[in-house]
């Protein structure tokens, strides 16, 4: 999980939208609607990364396939959570100030 954590936040483009997606879904699960609109984000590239995101294992979903579908961590993303933090701040974000 560590080396999947690493390549998507900081071996690709958009680690950064995924880094703050992940963030903002630590304190609290939430639609990709929501999502967009606290991250000030466009819709579909939140979904992209969702989709990333859900691919590797990193959320598990409620009501799957509906629009109002709600994303949280997975649990193997949450007992890695501290390695996210550590990746971050080598990165230079700041985990409160990420959204």
């Amino acid at each position: 999980m560590k080396n999947i954590i690493l390549y998507l936040i900081t071996g690709t483009r958009g680690g950064e939208t995924r880094g703050r997606i992940i963030n903002l879904l630590k304190s609290t699960p939430l639609n990709a609607h929501r999502i967009s609109s606290v991250l000030g984000m466009d819709y579909k590239t939140v979904k992209h990364h969702l989709k990333v995101l859900e691919k590797h294992g990193f959320l598990e979903i409620i009501n799957k396939g509906n629009y109002g579908a709600m994303f949280f961590l997975s649990k193997e993303l949450e007992m890695n959570f501290s390695f996210f933090k550590e990746i971050w701040n080598k990165l230079g974000k700041d985990l409160g100030k990420s959204y």
